[in-house]
């Protein structure tokens, strides 16, 4: 579990192809690489992943192919810039919202609003992703807790502090650029009790990408996009 609150921008160190997924390191910085074990889980753009190798100043990571085609990870190359998390304490502070790690969908930027220093950011999501947002609410995007402003029929906004612009990956985002998205779970269960339907929803596929078909699997389905943590 965690909460969306980005505590360190991390660097892609390289990925190499561990079929049927690949293996990726990040660089983290010695002090997190010191205090971390194999097995760990490291929320990465907002996908939770396991620890699987420690290197000095780096953490090795094992994606499946699911994870890969289903978040951004798949995108990344070497020098990229990611959000990274741990997971939150039993004591801790819970600054943002209780974040999963099991991403729901991705989303396109489509439109990026700055004043001054601030930025609107409006992101295109799948029907199904939409209507489990409202005002006010609660969503994470690339792991960033953020409280949504508008919802629209397929679309959403949120504004974006200059912290959070400094700090995150989402101050270098641009229209068309992809993003990992994971509504708020009270939002999922809430949908699902009022419908009363049973079956779970189409995987809402990406929007933007003709090239990537509704799946009518289950989008919450472990081997999907929640990455190997359990």
């Amino acid at each position: 579990m965690f909460t969306g609150l980005v505590e360190v921008r991390g660097s892609v160190i390289e990925l190499v192809d561990d079929p049927p997924g690949q293996r990726l390191e990040v660089d983290v910085g010695s002090a997190w690489s010191a205090e971390s074990s194999i097995g760990d889980s490291v929320a990465i753009n907002g996908c939770c992943l396991s620890v699987v190798e420690i290197g000095e100043s780096s953490l090795v990571f094992q994606a499946g192919p699911e994870t890969l085609a289903r978040t951004n990870l798949g995108e990344l190359a070497p020098g990229d810039p990611v959000n990274l998390e741990r997971p939150l304490p039993a004591l801790g502070r819970l600054g943002g919202h209780f974040v999963q790690g099991h991403i729901d969908g991705t989303a396109r930027v489509v439109d990026v609003t700055r004043d001054g220093e601030w930025v609107t950011m409006w992101f295109e999501v799948p029907a199904a992703l939409a209507v489990q947002l409202v005002s006010k609410g609660s969503v994470a995007v690339d792991g960033v807790s953020l409280s949504v402003v508008d919802v629209e029929a397929n679309r959403f906004s949120v504004a974006l502090i200059p912290h959070t612009l400094d700090v995150t990956t989402l101050g270098m985002r641009g229209p068309g650029g992809r993003v990992n998205i994971e509504t708020d779970v009270l939002a999922k269960y809430v949908q699902k009790l009022v419908s009363g339907d049973e079956a779970n929803p189409a995987d809402p596929a990406d929007p933007a990408d003709p090239a990537d078909p509704a799946d009518p699997a289950d989008p919450a389905d472990p081997t999907s996009a929640r990455g190997d943590c359990s």
